[in-house]
């Protein structure tokens, strides 16, 4: 029997933290003469709410707990709509309504401007989805130890949840999904055991165009497919017949302790290694490893504000840094005399050199080369270009980039970013060379979870920096 210790507290949520979840504390009689302060994250909770919690081994600083009941509702609190909502960590805010889900975002730019001394009145309102569903181009399931399709347990990574539906992807990805789960469970196929590092299935990746409609799948394996040809062979005629759009499946061996999705070699079972998809009119080709944006019908958002706030001409230079496969190198090139991008990694510098030829623009020059060599390389070229976008991961660009952007001196910059909290950090590097910040956009790209991506503008007003 288990000598775990239990107490049972009602608790306020006073706000949210970085992954979405409920922050409130409790103080605690120890039965000593100083109550005890315990910090709880409760997921699954909005602002304001009061909810019924069991705090197991409750002589601690912090603990994460479920809610066993919401006392106080939020009024903008509602039912989820997927199945899996309480278990599944993928979609951390079903229970609240988009509009309030868009209204925090709003304010979480704001007080990140607020914090590093920025005027938040530049910033708009956040632009949301019509329909905030089935948005997204790709996903990757992870299989169970029985071989049984799903994604990761919330707050329990090690933990898969069997899966039948999907509410962010596409239809025909979820039947894939599907099609592939009860596959490996016919064939008695194993799930990877990250503990033991045994096992035979470890992922499987879907990316799916929503303009083309071509379809990859791609299974990550500790095994080859050879090793396992009678089942490859059904799992070839199965999808082949079910998904007339598959025009990519692929095994992919990976060995490796990271739990990545990552080939150590790939095997075409079926189709090409690519897929073809299309956004904002140019099309791209997208391999397994290809970063492309995750929901194309927002991106072209980003798109569009990125070209209206940049307001370039015919005559214009420009350069796109952190250019990746030229998501927009493309349409910025059909609008300005020349544009160069700079991408640390040589296979997306590779791609976006197709794209751009298989999209018939000649005046594309693609570096692979890191930040601040590259834009080294074009001034030593073109002299000091009009405009610079930059587009970079979630940790930002950094002070070192950000200052080289600052004595670059073009007349405008272009920030697009997946991360608010590094976006104005990064900009605080620009005032000292004359920038302000003019304009602010943010845009869902991720309805449901606590991401929000922005196109930003600052322009600089002082030309004697």
């Amino acid at each position: 029997m288990s000598n775990q210790e239990f107490e049972t507290h009602n608790v306020k949520i006073d706000k949210l933290d970085k992954k979405g979840s409920g922050m409130g504390h409790v103080w605690r009689d120890a039965g000593g003469s100083n109550p005890r302060k315990l910090k709880l994250n409760v997921p699954q909770t909005l602002i304001g709410e009061e909810a019924k919690v069991t705090v197991p081994n409750p002589d601690r600083k912090l603990a994460r707990v479920l809610p066993d009941e919401i006392i106080t509702q939020h009024p903008e609190r509602v039912v989820p709509p997927c199945p899996h909502f309480e278990k599944c960590g993928g979609c951390v805010w079903q229970h609240w309504t988009y509009e309030g889900q868009l209204a925090y975002k709003t304010g979480e730019v704001k007080s990140f401007l607020e914090a590093e001394g920025f005027d938040s009145g530049v910033v708009a309102d956040a632009l949301g989805m019509e329909t905030p569903w089935e948005y997204r181009n790709k996903m990757e399931f992870t299989f169970g130890r029985d071989g049984a399709l799903g994604l990761h347990e919330l707050g329990n990574f090690r933990n898969v949840i069997d899966l039948d539906t999907c509410l962010i992807a596409g239809d025909e990805m979820v039947e894939a999904m599907l099609e592939v789960s009860e596959w490996a469970r016919e064939h008695e196929l194993s799930g990877y055991d990250k503990d033991k590092h045994e096992g035979l299935l470890r992922n499987l990746m879907t990316r799916q165009s929503q303009k083309t409609g071509e379809l990859m799948l791609a299974i990550f394996s500790t095994g080859t497919p050879e090793e396992n040809q009678a089942a490859v062979d059904d799992l070839v005629s199965r999808l082949t017949s079910k998904f007339r759009n598959l025009k990519s499946l692929m095994w992919m061996e990976n060995r490796d302790w990271a739990d990545m999705a990552q080939s150590e070699k790939t095997h075409v079972l079926h189709g090409r290694d690519y897929i073809n998809d299309e956004m904002y009119g140019y099309k791209y080709r997208i391999w397994f490893d290809t970063f492309f944006q995750t929901n194309p019908l927002q991106a072209e958002k980003l798109v569009d504000l990125a070209i209206e706030m940049a307001e370039v001409t015919e005559e214009e230079s420009m350069i796109d840094l952190f250019c990746g496969v030229g998501t927009f190198s493309l349409p910025f090139a059909a609008r300005v005399k020349a544009l160069a991008g700079i991408e640390i990694v040589e296979t997306s510098i590779e791609s976006a050199k197709r794209n751009a030829e298989d999209n018939g623009l000649d005046n594309t020059y693609f570096l692979a080369k890191d930040a601040r060599r590259g834009m080294d390389e074009i001034l030593g070229t073109w002299g000091r270009p009009d405009l610079l976008m930059l587009d970079p991961p979630r940790s930002g660009a950094g002070g070192k980039v950000m200052r080289r952007i600052g004595r670059l001196g073009t007349d405008r910059v272009v920030y697009v970013s997946c991360n608010p909290e590094s976006f104005a950090d990064d900009i605080t590097w620009l005032r000292e060379y004359g920038y302000e910040l003019e304009r602010v956009q943010p845009v869902d790209l991720f309805p449901h979870t606590v991401h929000v991506e922005l196109v930003a503008l600052l322009r600089k007003m002082d030309s004697t920096l």
